[in-house]
């Protein structure tokens, strides 16, 4: 059945073609398995709330009439603002309109948000800009610069709220730099989601071709209930695709976690058990209460436009295994700076069994992706990443060093997992990669133009005295039941025919090497040397494996061999400009001579690469690699495969064009290219 939405039909239907809802809700509350809800181009101003779920043969579809036509949003408009003096307005807003949470006395709050933020889950929207939150009514009249917004012009933009409890109101001022609210498009939060059901178990839904944005989300760590701007709730099989997605306070889409009300944010709440014990006792719980691939995940999100979100693009936590996550352009998160805490990244998840992310282009990030504990299973392929750190025009000193690290991102963050992570035929662009606090990555075809940080680090949890290993689960094979936990040994990396061009740093960038670079910390090492040299110190498998040599049992003599680095493995990569091999590797290719450059370029059809690389690269020096020749994860026993058990053979490139002939070319392009192509 076909059921009809329309905002601008003259009277509320019955949801037929003739007589369509005014309401996307009307249609969701008797929307079938196998049925399509038509939704015209128009405003929705609600919350949408699906109430029955599909199923594998008959999902339940909601689709945009035309693409991008039909806007969900969680906002409203206000047009009964009041000048105070000079550019600062006032609105006074009935406290009746926020039905359950108002977001403008509702702080933002929960497990590793920084808690020295006081910050609402409201925002007002200037034509969808987004304001920045001030916290004294003298900081709207008299607004400074904050310098660690990407955007700091934009920070003059302000606003400040404030409760009348005899009218029982929500005030709120503003400074519109000289606009004219009345007169121009200024709206506010006053919804906590847009499309998200508030059952669990709503599954086998297709969200396509709408426009959903400005949501009053909540800060979504992986000890509470995730809630996103869209999301599945903790059920399987849905399709969010050719959507786009903006402007959550925290996170645009969640694939995370369920409610568990005794351990929802109780790191927080009870403070006596740290963090990471309550994250074991979330997934521990989770595995008794019905976690399983049978039950949730398997989701695809694919061809979205994600942007201008304050936390997450993507967010997830124990409910996106399995997913599929292609084809989207996650850009501007978390730029503004106005939130801050350990759960930031253009897509962050924990968790992320037999998830593949595939040809994204992940940029102007505070940080790319961030893969936290359980990455197994994981697969990054064909994806962009730049421009994952800092701002262009930021700045250093002395006295701001410690804003400028807050922000100091990557591409790739793998924390906590013991693999089998799979990275392969990606655009590694921007100054920093990847931050290895993990062990079991498996880097093939890549272009790598930024470091490798904190190898060896940040697997431990901030205790000055006493021990505090981060003890990390891993799980049976494609699957998510536990098998046992340990700590984090290191190592247990592979580095296969990859190109390592070294960037020259932005002159700050600089400043900021040469300003920590004998002053590593137990998160990040602050190594800005493109390459494998971090691993230099590392053991071959040789050498590991002669270290068992004569042991047996309880009998062998005391030995620090089962705690030690695991070994690395590295071969069949190309250095260029400097970047820098491991000591151990045999044979790499290295060429500090020539000049290598690297841009991009954003044009109306597409983004395009512009390099002289291939003037350079070497053709078919390396062998062809495959599941056969990586050896597996170490903890967990497990290949480098698909997710259903077949074997990998990396004979295919970034486009899908073939890798002939027993021997190849390392990076992610099979052969010598033009010198630009498009790429996105």
């Amino acid at each position: 059945m076909k059921i009809y939405v329309d905002i601008n039909a003259p009277v509320n239907g019955d949801g037929s073609a003739e007589h369509p809802f005014k309401a996307i809700q009307a249609a969701a509350n008797i929307a079938m398995p196998g049925d399509e809800v038509l939704v015209a181009p128009g405003t929705y101003r609600e919350n949408v709330d699906p109430k029955h779920a599909g199923t594998a043969e008959h999902r339940i579809v909601y689709r945009s009439t035309e693409p991008l036509g039909a806007v969900i949003t969680g906002a409203e408009r206000v047009t009964s603002w009041e000048n105070v003096a000079g550019k600062v307005w006032q609105a006074r807003i009935p406290n009746s309109i926020f039905g359950g949470a108002n977001p403008y006395t509702t702080r933002v709050a929960g497990d590793w948000f920084d808690a020295r933020i006081v910050a609402h889950t409201g925002e007002v929207y200037l034509n969808d800009k987004a304001l920045y939150e001030v916290n004294r009514l003298d900081e709207v009249k008299a607004p400074v610069k904050n310098m660690k917004s990407w955007y700091p012009d934009d920070t003059l933009l302000t606003w400040y709220t404030e409760q009348d409890q005899d009218q029982d109101e929500t005030i709120i001022y503003a400074n519109f730099q000289g606009a004219d609210p009345n007169e121009e498009n200024v709206e506010i939060n006053v919804r906590e989601n847009c499309f998200y059901p508030q059952q669990e178990g709503i599954g086998y839904i297709i969200l396509a071709g709408f426009g959903v944005n400005k949501a009053a989300t909540q800060w979504a760590p992986p000890t509470a209930y995730q809630e996103g701007m869209v999301g599945p709730h903790w059920s399987k099989g849905w399709i969010i695709e050719d959507c786009d997605i903006a402007h959550s306070k925290c996170s645009g889409i969640s694939l995370g976690k369920y409610l568990q009300p005794n351990n929802d944010n109780k790191w927080s709440k009870w403070k006596y058990k740290d963090g990471t014990q309550t994250e074991r006792d979330v997934i521990c719980q989770a595995s008794y209460d019905g976690w399983d691939k049978e039950h949730v995940g398997s989701h695809i999100v694919r061809r979205n436009q994600i942007h201008d979100c304050g936390q997450t693009g993507i967010v997830g936590h124990l409910g996106g295994i399995c997913s599929l996550i292609e084809e989207n352009d996650i850009h501007d998160i978390n730029v503004r700076q106005n939130l801050a805490g350990a759960e930031i990244g253009g897509i962050k998840m924990h968790a992320a069994i037999d998830v593949t992310y595939r040809h994204n282009h992940i940029h102007h990030c505070t940080r790319g992706l961030w893969l936290d504990w359980q990455a197994q299973g994981t697969r990054v392929t064909r994806n962009i990443f730049d421009h994952n750190s800092l701002p262009n025009d930021f700045k250093v000193d002395k006295d701001n060093i410690d804003d400028v690290l807050s922000g100091l991102g990557e591409d790739i963050w793998v924390e906590v997992s013991f693999g089998p992570t799979l990275i392969d035929n990606n655009l590694f662009l921007s100054e920093r990669s990847i931050r290895f606090a993990a062990q079991g990555v498996a880097m093939v075809h890549n272009l790598i133009a930024g470091s490798f940080t904190a190898t060896g680090r940040g697997t431990d949890n901030n205790s000055v005295n006493l021990p505090s290993n981060r003890f990390t689960p891993y799980h049976e094979i494609h699957g998510t039941k536990v098998m046992g936990f340990m700590t984090i040994q290191h190592g247990d990396n592979k580095f296969y025919n990859n190109i390592f061009v070294q960037q020259k740093l932005r002159p700050a960038m600089a400043k900021l090497a040469e300003m920590k670079k004998d002053e590593p910390d137990d998160w990040d090492d602050y190594n800005f040397v493109v390459g494998t040299k971090p691993f230099s110190d590392y053991p071959t498998f040789a050498e590991w494996d002669k270290q068992f040599d004569g042991y047996c049992g309880i009998y062998a003599p005391n030995s620090d061999h089962y705690y030690s680095h695991l070994p690395v493995w590295s071969a069949g990569n190309v250095y260029l400009n400097g970047a820098q091999a491991t000591a151990k590797e045999e044979r790499p290719y290295v060429d500090s001579k020539d000049q290598v450059e690297l841009a991009l370029e954003e044009r109306e059809d597409g983004l395009y690469l512009k390099t002289n690389l291939y003037d350079f690269v070497p053709e078919k020096t390396a062998g062809v690699i495959s599941t056969a020749t990586i050896a597996m994860a170490f903890e967990p026993e497990e290949k480098y495969e698909n997710p259903d058990g077949t074997p990998i053979t990396f004979d295919s490139d970034y486009f899908g064009n073939h890798r002939d002939g027993v021997k190849v070319t390392a990076g992610p392009f099979s052969s010598p290219s033009e010198t630009e192509q498009k790429i996105f």
